[in-house]
């Protein structure tokens, strides 16, 4: 890492993820960066009679413990939240949250995403949002949403970590890069798109003023300060509080003509462009424009990521024939390449569930044998996202009118050897793999240049390149191997 010294600014980073959360704490100094975890822990949904939920107030004591310890470790300068995208909290007039909020992943989404697109056209709401049409968009939960009771009373729609900032500051905002994931953003214009909210039927007052990163969010309520130990005029900063803006803005890019793959529970494969692709084509293709930091857009896919495997994890120590995953990967490494491929982004593997079963099934569907055992599994899920991070590369590149010379991989995908050496194998490009912790870099760095420690998105990535430890992939063995397994794919065989 670095030497940064005990005088050094401290930023709390909250960065919350799928499965756990984190409170790092991140010194930064003149050429310095480093990190340390103050507190982790669990993101455990639950499951209630009318669908699966997060338990939004079991992480929001998990971000206050978090916060406890981060003011042990010295005066903290600002505390800054990310978390994932399109989830989000209804207010009431008197600001008391309405119910858990739902999860992405709960089943009411996907008929209510078919009766929106029955009733607008989809080419419309691409034009000017230019999502990918994934059936969990935000507009799609809020059309599920308007049948229940709970609609009537609702004054303001937060997203997860705008209502996390207002229950440590008493203040009402939306942060562009969580805000572009609604569909009802503008993407052209980086605001909220009073057109769509119209013709959808929702109140515009229901959508608070947008914030960039780098403002100012608030300060700490009195009872915030008491329980965390902090004082109370310490500041919370606007950061790019999707987590995956937060994550691009850490890739240690140096050169031009780089493409990223942030790798977690999802892997979002892309570029960074000045300005949105809303051609037709790109719809097709199914990409996002989603906003990043300085009026960037992320150009990318949702690749279903690390969870196929971490699903399959908890259906094997369910059934109590679990193997670390140190193990798994040996087995993989040592199992008969392309044996099995599939499509990582079919919807049969998007809800929890016996995951090895669903993967089975697609295998038989399309004339594939399935793997003796668990080594083939994983080699499965990791070949067929290596084949997917290529696909969306070379189509992403197409589309926006790009050539490549490099993939960044980071986040905690970037530790998997095997991954990292596939996707520079499957693109024919090299790798470079970390920041594992991309995403609470990329917090700790917002905070840090909001308060003038760090220059511009240039110096910003430089800095990650010189402090933090990289690895660099460089492709080999046989290509026409990975043409010959995408072709399957395409044949569906």
């Amino acid at each position: 890492m670095s030497a940064t010294s005990l005088h050094d600014p401290v930023f709390a980073a909250v960065d919350l993820g799928a499965t756990s959360g984190r409170v790092i704490t991140g010194r930064v100094g003149r050429g310095e960066l480093e990190l340390t975890e103050a507190h982790r822990f669990a993101n455990t949904p639950v499951r209630l009679p009318d669908g699966l939920h997060w338990d939004v107030l079991a992480l929001y004591q998990g971000v206050l413990d978090g916060l406890r310890a981060a003011a042990r470790s010295g005066p903290v300068a600002s505390v800054g939240i990310d978390t994932w995208a399109v989830d989000y909290g209804l207010l009431d007039s008197d600001g008391s949250l309405l119910g858990l909020p739902f999860h992405y992943r709960d089943g009411r989404n996907t008929p209510a995403a078919e009766e929106v697109l029955a009733r607008f056209d989809a080419r419309e709401l691409y034009g000017v949002g230019g999502l990918q049409h994934l059936p969990f968009n935000t507009v799609f939960q809020l059309a599920a949403h308007r049948s229940t009771a709970q609609w009537p009373a609702a004054r303001t729609v937060l997203l997860m970590p705008d209502l996390l900032v207002y229950w440590l500051t008493g203040s009402v905002g939306a942060e562009v890069t969580n805000a572009s994931t609604t569909a009802l953003f503008d993407a052209r214009t980086g605001r909220w798109s009073d057109t769509l909210i119209g013709r959808l039927g929702l109140e515009r007052s229901l959508f608070p003023a947008l914030r960039e990163p780098g403002e100012h969010a608030g300060t700490l309520l009195p009872h915030v300060a008491d329980s965390t130990g902090l004082p109370a005029h310490t500041p919370v900063t606007t950061v790019a509080s999707h987590d995956t803006a937060s994550a691009v803005a850490a890739v240690p890019a140096t050169e031009p003509g780089f493409a990223y793959v942030s790798c977690g529970t999802w892997s979002l494969a892309g570029l960074e462009l000045d300005a949105p692709v809303l051609t037709e084509e790109s719809r097709a293709a199914n990409f996002t424009n989603e906003r990043g930091v300085d009026g960037t857009v992320r150009y990318l896919r949702n690749i279903m990521g690390m969870w196929l495997l971490e699903e399959c994890r908890r259906t094997w120590e369910n059934a109590g024939t679990s193997t670390g995953l140190a193990g798994l990967l040996a087995e993989a490494g040592r199992a008969r390449p392309f044996a099995a491929v599939i499509d990582p982004d079919d919807p049969v593997f998007l809800a929890p569930g016996d995951m090895p079963s669903r993967i089975d099934a697609a295998l038989t569907r399309t004339g594939q044998a399935t793997p003796a055992g668990p080594g083939g599994y994983v080699r499965c899920v990791l070949e067929s996202l290596a084949l997917a991070h290529r696909r969306t590369l070379r189509r992403a590149a197409e589309l926006a009118g790009r050539e490549l010379t490099r993939v960044h991989l980071v986040g905690g995908g970037s530790r998997n050897e095997l991954l990292c050496q596939w996707t520079a194998d499957a693109t024919g490009l090299p790798v470079t793999a970390g920041p594992a912790e991309a995403t609470a870099l990329g917090n700790v760095l917002l905070q840090a240049r909001a308060h003038g420690l760090v220059g511009g998105l240039t110096d910003l990535r430089r800095l990650v390149a010189r402090t933090q430890e990289l690895r660099h992939y460089t492709p080999q063995g046989d290509p026409g191997a990975w043409d010959r397994a995408a072709d399957r794919l395409t044949a569906g065989v």
